[in-house]
């Protein structure tokens, strides 16, 4: 056990939790909502569509990403409180080995460990794994805190360590709040992990982890788009008929389509169909798959169509946080307003320091400007702005915020700054900006919103209107 669940266990808990705010605390305990009708992940993140579980691999047998979850030790006083400890701890295996390409050792075997002190580097001999959860969980009156700790057990060193706290109101919300959040965090965590692994004949697997960690590394951009995209093409190139590798490459050529990142946007979108056709037709039920067809469609400008893309997508994996994110984004465009915020919403809560929180903003920040809450606006878009400052979109929608709020001067500043950062000229005129961005396609009430609002807000910010 780390020196810092020792010292937790050590002391009393104290009420001034650190992570996040009273009011979010109070939110956790509320009752869930799963849109399962699982972006970070991220644009070139791994599916999920894997197995429950797996029983351990011959000892030395360690796999590319491979993981065990320990026990979570119980620190509470009342040792009846095992029970949640082990609910943590069975809730993570199962959401853990929904992450595509990620083996989890079973349940079974991981309990019999439990109450063993066991070197964290016999473990990973033992049962074959690169990586080792182990955590604590101590509950007192109304209040839980979880610990948790991702180890590399080849090395025995801590990669990722975190606590999350709530109340007890609803223990069983409370608990499955906290393990998506643990499994959200943890999934990011072991992309950027596996990717450091120096590799002296890079696979094919090896390159695709490598681009799905660049665009979980920090916010979209150009160079980080292309980068992934290479990566990509070499994995492809090594194993052709790779569904990771062509959902992959389907998903970051229309990413950044969507993102007004590129310069190609027709070859882009043209390759990115041929790519997630082949792969959903080589694997129906993969989400990576279904989630790069998602994509593409909504770069198409056929959000309804999408819709079901990214829903089957959520199906196999609910703690999908970009899939929640993409969802979000075309239930707006199709008039579904009400649903937006508390998508995004979920999304933050579930991964609060993810890179592509800004786009998580920008939707929120948009939502209240055509809802003429400037203010409201505002806040959250120079939120999205500070979370990803390369991004063309959040800067038009920042400066059509400000302009709504009568000031001209900086909402003019954000203008040049969109017209600096695009890859086309949408932002130099309004009937550019209606074409390129296919106000057509939008369903009447959403047309007129946007053109009350936000394009009124981008005349006032000095966009002419030919």
């Amino acid at each position: 056990m780390s020196a810092r669940v020792q010292e937790d266990a050590a002391g009393k808990l104290d009420t001034a939790f650190d992570d996040i705010g009273e009011q979010q605390l109070k939110n956790i305990a509320r009752p869930v909502r799963v849109y399962a009708l699982r972006a970070e992940g991220a644009a070139g993140a791994p599916p999920a569509n894997m197995p429950s579980t797996v029983a351990a691999p011959p000892p030395g047998a360690v796999p590319g990403v491979s993981i065990v979850v320990l026990p979570f030790t119980n620190l509470s006083s009342d040792p009846e409180q095992q029970y949640f400890a082990d609910g943590i701890t069975e809730d993570l295996t199962t959401d853990l080995s929904r992450i595509a390409g990620v083996l989890v050792i079973s349940r079974n075997t991981a309990f019999t460990y439990r109450n063993k002190t066991i070197d964290t580097k016999q473990i990973g001999r033992e049962l074959g794994v690169g990586y080792v959860l182990e955590g604590s969980v101590r509950r007192s009156a109304d209040q839980v805190r979880i610990n948790a700790q991702l180890i590399d057990a080849e090395k025995d060193t801590q990669l990722w360590a975190e606590r999350f706290n709530g109340y007890t109101s609803d223990l069983f919300a409370l608990q499955d709040e906290i393990t998506r959040r643990i499994a959200v965090a943890l999934n990011l965590e072991l992309w950027r992990a596996e990717a450091a692994r120096p590799s002296q004949h890079p696979d094919a697997v090896d390159y695709i982890f490598r681009a799905g960690a660049l665009l979980i590394g920090g916010p979209p951009s150009r160079e980080r788009y292309a980068e992934a995209i290479a990566l990509f093409e070499q994995a492809l190139a090594l194993d052709p008929q790779s569904v990771d590798a062509r959902s992959g490459l389907a998903t970051d050529l229309a990413s950044r389509v969507v993102d007004n990142m590129t310069d190609t946007a027709a070859a882009d979108l043209v390759r990115a169909e041929s790519l997630a056709g082949q792969a959903l037709a080589a694997a129906p039920n993969s989400s990576l798959a279904h989630y790069a067809k998602g994509q593409l469609l909504r770069a198409q400008s056929r959000y309804a169509e999408a819709i079901p893309e990214y829903e089957a997508a959520l199906s196999y994996n609910p703690n999908w946080v970009h899939a929640s994110h993409a969802l979000a984004r075309c239930k707006f465009f199709t008039a579904s307003v009400e649903e937006v915020i508390s998508l995004e919403e979920q999304a933050i809560r579930l991964s609060p320091r993810d890179p592509g929180i800004g786009g998580w903003y920008r939707q929120i920040g948009l939502v209240h400007v055509v809802q003429s809450q400037t203010d409201e606006a505002v806040v959250w878009l120079e939120k999205a702005r500070n979370a990803a400052p390369a991004h063309p979109d959040i800067r038009a929608h920042l400066a059509s915020a400000y302009a709504l709020a009568g000031d001209t001067e900086r909402a003019a500043a954000e203008l040049a700054e969109a017209r600096r950062l695009s890859a086309d000229d949408r932002y130099s005129s309004l009937a550019r900006l209606r074409a390129v961005e296919d106000f057509g396609a939008l369903v009447p009430k959403v047309c007129n919103l946007l053109e009350a609002t936000y394009i009124a807000g981008l005349c006032k910010a000095g966009m002419p209107e030919q």
